[in-house]
């Protein structure tokens, strides 16, 4: 069911993980997908598995419509090049998926914030909170003209528990508090703004992590409770083409709950349930 049919989004951060499901979903429901990244084929961001080409090759192979335009997030120029060259070719933009993340650049280990290096400053709130804070700051006039659309950010979020690593948890409450802002400053467009919580997903850095791929991950015991990156793609497609998505604006939203409201799977036919930190006591 082609439900975003006519739609134009843009995925930032689409090189990989969550970015590449989710723009692969939104490409198979309809709409035309701008993908956007560091990677190219032959010019991997230090080696890492997946490219822009890829995830648009995935796309077309859907029957879906894309266009993979290098950016980089950090260079504000950049991002406003992207948004001109959207309102250019396409003269509107409906959905908005801030995904990009520059968190990644350093091992993510539970030691005390005194202990850190403040290099995850740069990495976690220039090339995450920022980047996706600027690539609103240009692409919301173009959303506004529509009087109508949908800005979300992916996120993490379990309630009130503490993540364990402080930059980490100090950036993605930012991101949440960031939509929920937004929310509020946009209401009288109709324009939703959400923040979209996955659980343990296997990427492919996961998946390399763990020596395995794909077709046979389910042979790693740590892995059994992970999800798909296309799970949190069915979730964005599902609040993206709900006509009442302006209720549910200015919340996170778990992907495992979105699961049970809507009704969708994770690629292998499981409902996987919202994620949850366990508790420092083991309950």
């Amino acid at each position: 069911m082609r439900s975003l049919e006519g739609k134009i989004a843009l995925v930032t951060g689409a090189s990989r993980g969550a970015g590449r499901g989710i723009a692969v979903e939104l490409g198979k429901a309809g709409a035309t997908l701008y993908i956007t990244g560091r990677s190219l084929q032959g010019k991997a961001t230090k080696d890492r598995p997946g490219t822009l080409d890829e995830t648009l090759s995935q796309i077309q192979a859907c029957g879906g419509v894309g266009v993979a335009i290098r950016c980089d997030h950090t260079r504000d120029e950049e991002i406003e090049a992207l948004i001109a060259r959207i309102q250019d070719e396409q003269g509107r933009l409906d959905i908005l998926v801030n995904n990009v993340w520059g968190g990644n650049e350093l091992a993510i280990k539970n030691e005390p914030f005194w202990e850190l290096s403040l290099d995850h400053w740069d990495h976690m709130f220039t090339a995450g909170v920022r980047a996706q804070l600027v690539t609103n700051r240009f692409a919301i006039p173009l959303i506004r003209e529509q009087k109508a659309g949908v800005i979300l950010h992916t996120t993490f979020w379990d309630e009130y528990k503490y993540t364990g690593h402080f930059y980490y948890d100090l950036a993605k409450s930012t991101l949440n508090r960031m939509a929920y802002g937004l929310s509020i400053e946009l209401k009288q467009d109709g324009i939703a703004v959400l923040a979209v919580s996955p659980g343990w997903m296997r990427t492919e850095l996961v998946l390399q992590h763990f020596g395995t791929d794909e077709n046979h991950w389910r042979e790693v015991e740590a892995l059994q409770q992970t999800e798909s990156p296309h799970y949190v793609g069915r979730g964005i497609c599902a609040l993206v083409a709900d006509p009442d998505v302006l209720q549910k604006s200015g919340r996170v939203w778990p992907v495992g709950q979105l699961a049970r409201e809507y009704g969708f799977t994770d690629i292998d036919g499981r409902q996987v349930p919202v994620f949850r930190i366990p508790d420092p006591d083991g309950d």
